[in-house]
C-alpha cells in the first residue's frame, strides 16, 4: 500500500473515533426537556408510540465507550491503521503457516506411514487410507471431477477406465504431482467446413455411430493424412501426449455430431493444473491412490 493511502485510512479511522467519542461525549450531557417537571413529548408519532426527547441511559453510553476503547487497543496490537503493522506483528499469513505447521505436527506421521506403502496395496488393504485421499480429493478435485469423480464436460471422469495419459500409479501421480496441458488444434483453416465435416463423420464411425457412408468414406483418406498422427493409424490414441481413443463412446468434450464437428473445427484446450504446489507427496499418494481405485475391477459400460 502507498503511503498517501495508508496515511489516507489513518487519518480517517482516527477522525472516525475521535467524532463517535465527541458525539457520546454530548449526548451524555444532554438533559431531558422538560415541562413541569414531566418529559417533552416530540410530535412523533407512529401507531400509537411517541417519542420523547430523552437522552440515552448511561449503561448504553458506557458500553459505546468500551467498544471505542476495544477498537483503540486492537488498532495498536494488530494491523489496521495503514501500514501499521500492528505491536504483535501478526498478519494473516503468519496464522496460516502457524495453523498449516501445527496440522503437520499432528497429521504429518499418518501420512508418512501411507505414503509408504505401494498405491495397489493401499487399495487392497488400507481403506483408511482410501478415505483420507477421497477426503482431500473432495477438498481439491471435486469442483472439476465432480464429488463422485464422474467428470463433466471438459473435465475428464475417473472412475472408468478410460485414461488420456494412463492410469497406472505412477501415472496417475505424475498427472497430479505435474498437471496436463493438452492441446489440439483447430483443422477448419486447413480442411474447410466441407473437410471437417467429412473427417467428423469418418470419426463417428470409429465408434460405431451412423454417418453418411459417403462422407465417411472422404473423411478417412483425410484423417489419414492429418489426424494419425496424434490419434493412430487405428483412431485408438497415444496416451504418451493425452491424444484420446476415438474407437470408444467415451467423449471429454460429448460425441453428438454437432460437437465432434465444432471439436475439429475449432480445435481444444485443456489445462489441469500442477498441485505439486498445494499438496505435499504424502497428500498426493493419498489422492492417486483414491483415484486409482475408482477404476479397479470395472468394466465402462460405454465401451462397444
Amino acid at each position: 500500500m502507498s503511503q498517501f493511502w495508508s496515511l489516507y485510512i489513518s487519518i480517517i479511522t482516527i477522525l472516525f473515533i475521535i467524532a463517535l467519542v465527541w458525539l457520546l461525549t454530548v449526548t451524555r450531557k444532554m438533559k431531558a426537556d422538560s415541562n413541569e417537571g414531566k418529559a417533552k413529548v416530540l410530535e412523533h408519532s407512529y401507531d400509537g408510540i411517541q417519542e420523547y426527547n430523552n437522552p440515552l441511559p448511561k449503561w448504553w453510553i458506557n458500553m459505546f465507550y468500551a467498544t471505542i476503547v476495544f477498537a483503540i487497543i486492537y488498532l495498536v496490537l494488530y494491523p489496521g491503521l495503514g501500514n501499521w503493522k500492528g505491536t504483535l506483528g501478526w498478519t494473516s499469513a503468519s496464522q496460516h503457516q502457524h495453523e498449516v505447521d501445527e496440522a503437520k505436527k499432528k497429521y504429518g506421521p499418518l501420512f508418512a506411514k501411507f505414503a509408504a506403502i505401494p498405491i495397489p496395496e493401499m487399495v487392497k488393504n488400507h481403506p483408511q487410507g482410501i478415505e483420507m485421499g477421497k477426503r482431500i480429493f473432495l477438498n481439491n478435485c471435486a469442483m472439476c471431477h465432480g464429488s463422485d469423480a464422474g467428470g463433466a464436460p471438459g473435465f475428464p471422469a475417473l472412475n472408468d477406465n478410460d485414461w488420456l495419459y494412463g492410469g497406472t500409479p505412477d501415472k496417475i501421480v505424475e498427472t497430479i504431482t505435474q498437471g496436463r496441458n493438452a492441446s489440439m488444434p483447430a483443422w477448419e483453416p486447413v480442411l474447410g467446413h466441407d473437410g471437417v465435416a467429412q473427417v467428423a463423420s469418418y470419426v463417428a464411425t470409429l465408434s460405431g455411430r451412423p454417418a453418411l457412408e459417403s462422407l465417411a468414406t472422404k473423411g478417412k483418406q483425410k484423417f489419414a493424412t492429418y489426424c494419425t498422427a496424434c490419434h493412430g493409424q487405428d483412431g485408438k490414441g497415444n496416451q504418451m501426449i493425452g491424444a484420446p481413443n476415438l474407437t470408444d463412446r467415451i467423449w471429454l468434450y460429448g460425441g453428438s455430431p454437432m460437437v465432434i464437428e465444432k471439436t475439429i473445427s475449432e480445435g481444444r484446450n485443456g489445462v489441469m493444473p500442477a498441485h505439486k504446489e498445494l499438496l505435499s507427496p504424502d497428500k498426493i499418494h493419498l489422492v492417486a491412490s483414491y483415484v486409482y481405485s475408482l477404476s479397479q475391477d470395472k468394466v465402462d459400460p460405454k465401451r462397444p
